[in-house]
């Protein structure tokens, strides 16, 4: 029992991860992926409920919440990865080459997170064997985190009773953890202006995409500070060649480790496209969704003292 608890059953979790990357799991599409963890779970003796997150996003699918009542007093513990993958998601081939899995080529692998979620119940399993026994384990699998986190936000975490959890949604190497995130805020600019024919009477119009390019030409993107990610993705305007631009709009997001920074870079974000859209006459309806708020976990936090421990027995740097 003791060489169960101490040795991961590696052939055990290439299987369940190769089935469970065969399954189309994008984003409010994981009905799939669900129903087969809920196998897993009940099979490793969790009672496993799933909420209406599905019904209220808009998707196929809730959040899964597993319970399994412990052997021991111990303090309880919950354990998270997300469901979801990115896209193309669809028609998933997973396979081994040179003892590496892989996409074919065609679509995404889904490591992200199928990863975490093999992990943690390889952890659980082994956690059976522990002829120490272990305290109450909680799991939570989401759905929609690609979607900025809308799984997540969508839970009562009034269930959850407890106080130490560990998300495992991170590459990089075994040993390593993150106890910071950044604050995500998207954003959108529409800039409204006047249509008027370009060949004939070009004055007369209010060109939206001048002022929004001119905007967008004065905000500093990607790293623009060590703390700080700025990314215009979406840029869409116009409705012709022949006619001076009405619409303009644009969309991006801001990450930093500082929230109150985060929403100053927002802002100076906005007071370009306002001074630009000023400069000719035009409106501007500027919009700002925070998805995440920047958090960071002390050093000296039990989570992270318990992870360390973990790590130094397994000879790992714990960092």
């Amino acid at each position: 029992m003791c060489d169960n608890f101490k040795t991961p059953n590696k052939e055990k979790m290439i299987a369940l991860f190769l089935d469970l990357a065969r399954h189309d799991s994008l984003s409010f599409h994981e009905r799939s992926v669900a129903n087969r963890l809920k196998t897993e779970l009940q099979a490793l003796g969790f009672e496993v409920t799933e909420d209406d997150a599905g019904a209220r996003l808009g998707g196929e699918c809730g959040n899964l919440y597993g319970f399994l009542k412990g052997t021991t007093n111990q303090e309880p513990v919950l354990f998270s990865a997300h469901m979801d993958t990115v896209e193309p998601g669809l028609a998933k081939k997973p396979q081994i080459r040179d003892d590496r899995i892989t996409s074919d080529g065609t679509s995404v692998l889904g490591a992200d997170d199928l990863c975490g979620i093999v992990e943690i119940l390889e952890g659980i399993r082994l956690a059976h064997g522990n002829p120490e026994g272990h305290g109450d384990i909680e799991v939570l699998f989401t759905v929609g985190e690609e979607a900025y986190g809308q799984g997540s936000k969508a839970f009562d975490y009034d269930r959850i009773r407890s106080r130490e959890a560990y998300v495992l949604d991170m590459s990089g190497a075994p040993g390593m953890a993150a106890r910071k995130a950044p604050s995500i805020i998207s954003f959108e600019a529409r800039i409204e202006g006047k249509a008027a024919h370009a060949g004939f009477a070009p004055q007369d119009g209010i060109n939206t995409i001048l002022a929004g390019t001119k905007a967008i030409a004065r905000l500093a993107q990607g790293s623009i500070s060590e703390q700080t990610k700025l990314n215009i993705g979406i840029v869409r305007g116009g409705a012709a060649n022949n006619i001076v631009a009405e619409h303009f709009a644009c969309s991006g997001e801001i990450r930093r480790f500082d929230h109150q920074e985060a929403l100053h870079t927002s802002r100076q974000v906005e007071e370009a496209f306002r001074e630009e859209s000023g400069q000719i006459g035009a409106k501007l309806r500027y919009e700002q969704t925070i998805h995440i708020e920047a958090y960071e976990t002390p050093e000296d936090a039990p989570v992270c003292q318990c992870f360390r421990r973990a790590c130094g027995q397994l000879g790992l740097p714990g960092q």
